[in-house]
């Protein structure tokens, strides 16, 4: 009995805990999934990182039921995993897994590609793709390393949104960010895996119409990404989880 009583004294001053951190955040459940995705895209949380619920509730100042909610979320996608006992972890995609990804990649970014040459007529998709591409470029003149490897993912997102198809956007989302954990694995950060043009030549193939050219440009694209991982690379060093998700 005095057993079953503490247990449940301590559930009770858990669940007050969590009450008091809930009312004390002003942080949305979005925002701590949309932080935890951007600093996955820029590179700051490295695969293999720990989430640990009650380290991520006193960063973001949320209850761990929400956070949990978000790491399930994340789980769902396949950018976390969750270790029954041992909590969740930031997804080390494999060797396998990679070329698995880029694999649905090509014909899931032909389709996107076909779709938005459809839609082209809309003035505002080519305004808005140019825009981004405006964004990466000004991101490589000021030499900011993780707002060009978090644009280059976005632009590949923003496409798929773009072409009116609500699965393949969803797809994409999930697919560039297991990319973006690809790369950090496999591939130098410090070394973009897109070329400075890429993304503004296939913009002008789209503004033409010219489908055939979009897409040879987007395969040509996504090999060249592929053709840059390096298989050898090294797992990274522990690092800061508070500083990574710093906004």
């Amino acid at each position: 009995m005095r057993k079953k009583a503490d247990k449940q004294r301590e559930s009770l001053a858990q669940a007050d805990e969590d009450v008091v951190q809930a009312a004390e955040s002003t942080v949305t459940d979005q925002e701590i999934y949309d932080r935890i995705i951007v600093s996955i895209m820029e590179h700051r949380l490295p695969p293999g990182t720990k989430l640990g619920e009650d380290k991520l509730a006193k960063i973001f100042g949320a209850s761990r039921a929400r956070v949990r909610q978000v790491l399930a979320r994340l789980a769902l996608e396949r950018v976390v995993v969750l270790h029954p006992n041992r909590g969740a972890f930031v997804a080390e995609p494999t060797v396998e897994e990679a070329r698995e990804v880029f694999e649905v990649r090509r014909p899931l970014e032909a389709l996107v590609v076909r779709r938005v040459i459809e839609k082209r007529t809309d003035p505002r998709i080519i305004a808005r793709l140019r825009e981004h591409v405006q964004a990466e470029e000004a991101a490589r003149a000021a030499r900011d390393r993780r707002a060009i490897i978090r644009l280059s993912g976005e632009y590949h997102v923003l496409l798929a949104e773009l072409s009116g198809n609500a699965l393949a956007a969803r797809l994409m989302h999930e697919l560039t960010s297991l990319t973006c954990l690809i790369i950090f694995l496999y591939d130098a950060p410090s070394v973009p895996a897109c070329r400075d043009q890429e993304h503004s030549e296939i913009t002008q193939a789209l503004a033409d119409g010219n489908e055939a050219e979009a897409i040879r440009l987007m395969t040509e694209h996504l090999d060249h990404v592929e053709a840059c991982l390096d298989l050898s690379r090294g797992r990274p060093e522990e690092l800061d989880l508070e500083a990574a998700l710093a906004g």
